[in-house]
Order: C-alpha cells, then sequence, then structure tokens
C-alpha cells in the first residue's frame, strides 16, 4: 500500500514560540523527522498562502493573490482553472479526509463546495457555523475583538472594513463549543472511519491561533506572565522600518497597543497555542493506536505567521520574520531516512507539492514553480544554507498596499508600496533575526541590495506580476527619507 499522507496545519502560528515547552506534541514531529529552520510562505495571507501551498504554484502564476472579500476585487482570490490542487491529485488514489478551515479558493467557489468530490469534507467553517446555530451558542468573537479600519478598493476608492485586533477575553460556552474542538472531534472521526483498503490522506486544517483571542478555559488562564519573555522588537516601531505599513491593517490596528498590552495578547495566543497542540496530540495518539504512525508521511507547518506587536505590527500581511517565516516540520515513513535531522537552507511552501509527487511517485497534470527536497533530504544536493524564497503581498481583502520580498540565505529584500510611494528594507538575518536594523541606510550594501533587486525583479517578470519593480536608486531612496528614519 502507497504511504499515509498527513497534513496538519495550523493559521497565524509564529516559528518562534515553538520547542518552547508550550508544543511538546508538535515538537515530537520533529524529533520524528526533519525541522526546517528557515521555512517561508509565498504569502503572509491565508488564501493565496493556502492556494500556493496546495498547488506548488507562486500567486502571480495561479492567479490567487488575496483574501476574496470584497466583489469588485474577488476575481484576485481564486486560483485559476487548469492548476491542480493537491485533493485533486491525491483524492482518487487515497481515502480523502478533510476537516478544519480551508480558504483554498479555485475559480467558482470553494473546493468543498463542488458538486462531485471524492474527498470526505467531515468539517469546515460553514459546519462549524451550524454545529454552533444547532446547539444555539454563539461564535468567539464579537465588537471587542474587531476594529475598523480603511481599506483601498482596487487602489481607487477607500472604504471603511472591520478586522481582528488583540483584545483577549474568556470564551464562557466552553471548549466544547471552540473551532478547534469540533474541528480536531471531527478529524477524529475521520480517522477511526477511514476507509482501511486504501492509504490515508487527512488534511487537518486548525484556526488556532489565529484571533479572536476570545478563548475557553483552561486554555484562557493555561499561561501564566512568568511562563514567557516577550522577544524584544514587541512593542517597537523602529525608525528605519517601513513607514507604508501605517497605511496596512498591520500598522493601523498595531500602532494602538503598547508593549505593557502586547503581554496580554501573548499570554494568550501562547494558551491557543498549547491548545492546538493538544488537539495535534490527540490526532497523533489515534494514528499511533491504529499503528500506522510509521507508515505516514506527516507534515506539520502554518499558512504564515503573527507579527503580534513585533515591530509594533498586528496580524500578517508584511515581510517581517514573525508573519513571513513558517514552522515546517516532515516525518516520512520508517523506510526513508534522511541524512540529516535541521535542513538550514531557505525552502519555500512551494516546494512542498513537488517534494509529495515526487516522494510518492505521482505525476502532476501542470508544471509547478517549486522544487522537490528529496536530492537534499537525501544528500544528492548540499545544505549549504542558501536557498532563495520570494514572497508577494498585494492587499487583504482587496488589492491595495503591496509589498515584494526576496530571501536569499540569510540577506533578505523588501519593497513595500502604497500609491506612488516605495520603501525599502535590507536585512542581514544572521546578525539581526529581528530586522531592528534596515542596512538600506547605509552605502556599503548597495550591491547585496542591487543583486537582491534584480533577481526579485526577474521573478516579477517571470512569474507574470501586475506589478513592476520601481526604479532602484539606494542613493536617491537614502535622501528621500533621510530626515524622516534617523536613529
Amino acid at each position: 500500500m502507497k504511504p499515509h499522507v498527513i497534513i496538519i496545519m495550523a493559521d497565524q502560528l509564529r516559528a518562534d514560540v515553538l520547542g518552547k515547552g508550550f508544543t511538546p506534541n508538535i515538537d515530537s514531529i520533529a524529533e520524528d523527522g526533519i525541522k526546517f529552520n528557515h521555512a517561508y510562505c509565498s504569502c503572509p495571507l491565508c488564501v493565496p498562502a493556502r492556494g500556493s501551498f496546495f498547488t506548488g504554484t507562486y500567486p502571480n502564476h495561479n492567479g490567487s493573490l488575496i483574501n476574496p472579500w470584497e466583489p469588485k476585487d474577488a476575481e484576485y482570490g481564486y486560483v485559476k482553472n487548469g492548476i491542480s490542487n493537491l485533493y485533486e491529485i491525491m483524492e482518487s488514489d487515497w481515502d480523502s479526509i478533510h476537516s478544519g478551515k480551508q480558504h483554498l479558493y479555485t475559480e467558482g467557489g470553494k473546493l468543498e463546495d463542488r458538486i462531485v468530490s471524492p474527498t470526505k469534507w467531515f468539517s469546515t467553517e460553514k459546519s462549524y457555523k451550524e454545529y454552533l446555530k444547532e446547539n444555539g451558542v454563539a461564535m468567539p468573537g464579537g465588537p471587542k475583538f474587531r476594529n475598523r479600519v480603511p481599506e483601498m478598493v482596487n487602489g481607487t476608492a477607500t472604504k471603511v472594513s472591520s478586522y481582528s485586533n488583540p483584545e483577549t477575553g474568556l470564551y464562557k460556552e466552553g471548549e466544547e463549543f471552540y473551532f478547534d474542538s469540533y474541528f480536531a472531534k471531527r478529524a477524529l472521526d475521520g480517522l477511526k472511519t477511514r476507509n482501511r483498503e486504501k492509504p490515508l490522506l487527512l488534511n487537518a486544517m486548525f484556526l488556532a491561533p489565529h484571533p479572536p483571542l476570545h478563548i475557553p478555559e483552561p486554555w484562557y488562564n493555561f499561561v501564566k506572565n512568568e511562563n514567557f519573555e516577550l522577544p524584544d522588537n514587541v512593542g517597537v516601531y523602529y525608525p528605519k522600518q517601513s513607514p507604508l505599513q501605517m497605511y496596512n491593517l498591520t500598522g493601523v490596528i498595531g500602532a494602538r497597543y503598547s508593549r505593557n498590552d502586547w503581554r496580554e495578547s501573548w499570554r494568550v495566543y501562547l494558551g491557543l497555542v498549547s491548545m492546538l497542540d493538544s488537539y495535534v496530540g490527540q490526532l497523533l495518539d489515534e494514528v499511533k493506536k491504529q499503528g500506522i504512525y510509521d507508515e505516514s508521511l506527516i507534515l506539520f507547518t502554518s499558512d504564515h505567521g503573527e507579527m503580534l506587536g513585533s515591530h509594533g505590527l498586528f496580524q500578517k500581511m508584511c515581510m517581517y520574520e514573525e508573519a513571513a517565516k513558517v514552522p515546517l516540520f516532515l516525518k516520512f515513513p520508517k523506510g526513508f531516512i534522511p541524512v540529516q535531522k535541521e535542513i538550514n537552507r531557505v525552502v519555500s511552501h512551494v516546494d512542498v507539492l513537488p517534494t509529495l509527487c515526487d516522494y510518492l511517485k505521482i505525476k502532476p497534470s501542470n508544471k509547478m514553480d517549486g522544487e522537490s527536497w528529496l536530492p537534499l533530504l537525501s544528500g544528492k544536493v548540499t545544505d549549504d544554507g542558501e536557498g532563495t524564497a520570494f514572497l508577494q503581498y498585494d492587499g487583504n481583502g482587496s488589492r491595495s498596499n503591496f509589498q515584494r520580498c526576496i530571501v536569499r540565505g540569510r540577506k533578505k529584500l523588501i519593497i513595500d508600496f502604497f500609491k506612488d510611494e516605495t520603501f525599502f528594507e535590507l536585512y542581514d538575518l544572521e546578525r539581526d533575526e529581528q530586522e531592528k536594523d534596515n542596512l538600506m541606510f547605509r552605502p556599503e550594501y548597495d550591491l547585496t541590495a542591487r543583486e537582491l533587486a534584480s533577481s526579485l525583479a526577474a521573478h516579477m517578470v517571470a512569474t507574470g506580476d501586475l506589478l513592476s519593480m520601481p526604479p532602484f536608486h539606494p542613493g536617491k531612496f537614502r535622501d528621500l527619507y533621510k530626515d524622516f528614519s534617523a536613529s
């Protein structure tokens, strides 16, 4: 029989909160497999991140650039017809089970809304809402947990939208009615009733630790203030970071909170992380109980990260490490032994599906942008710590704010666009992982910046980007911002 495949995805999980005592079950996947130390999403936003992850293609190629919430721009949120995804590639030969959030939008709507679907949709956000309605229970969240923010529509008009904030609260309806409790129970139902004549494909998609930070006991008070330390950059807006973030949801909401405010948000966020870990543990226990753990390929990741006050920002929607970098652990069946336990090469979510297809000997129907990791994991390619990841952001619910990014080895260039203004950031992640020192203001790094900008421009052209790289003149950039960006 072909290997079982289990994909567990969190939503908005920072890579830097793992391995610190809050996630023993998630960490066990890395202990039994491989940890990718420098993995990146292709877009720090739910729908395009998942569109890219599940198709192995960049947002520019597959067409899913934003969350399709605004009808006037919704066409930019869908994966184009003719681009296959992991479900369609595997669901005929594997017993395909899904539980949880999906947000994989294709032309014509959500994947789970297909009239004919070999995948068994044990739970979705829609079925969760129906579950609450049947029980007369309110969903987590509410006015306290949302703020009004400006949002451009197609770059031409501003509307007022409402999005999550970092406020915290106790969800008094109880754990039974919380998003991820429901998703975990239904995933376990799927595991227990699976077709044992076929290999298993389980996609368990959790909402945690995505806000609202309105969570039930025991998790609301599970983490104490003495259990963690805030990263140095939480609640700090650095003079040389992009001021254009103040036009984005990240800054509009994030700038309202002090470092002391963020401590409470972190405490509850880590409670959500612990909750997530407990549900991952339940899934792993059931897999082991069924005796299929050793025959299973298990991948754990998050669609993107969360700023949670770092750089004075909230949510994702930007290119700093806290939002763009993702946890990524991969455990192979016992027959495949990788040459090393940790990978330091830069990798991207677009590489996941090509790797699965390579390992499972599946031929996809269309060309993918990512590359298989099997040569790297088998020692045919040396882990030199280099590698390149490209990221983009084209707005949240509509096309509005734009960012492009390249990470090559431990160097990173970010380009932030809003209207006719462009801001550049360059970081050396080896010595400055929290991105406090924008090297664009130091002329001795101009050559590095130019090389990265040239590669990013070529990528934008090759993938059919709707934007063009602006003229890159480091000296002019410094002159323009020297009075506003002094330390």
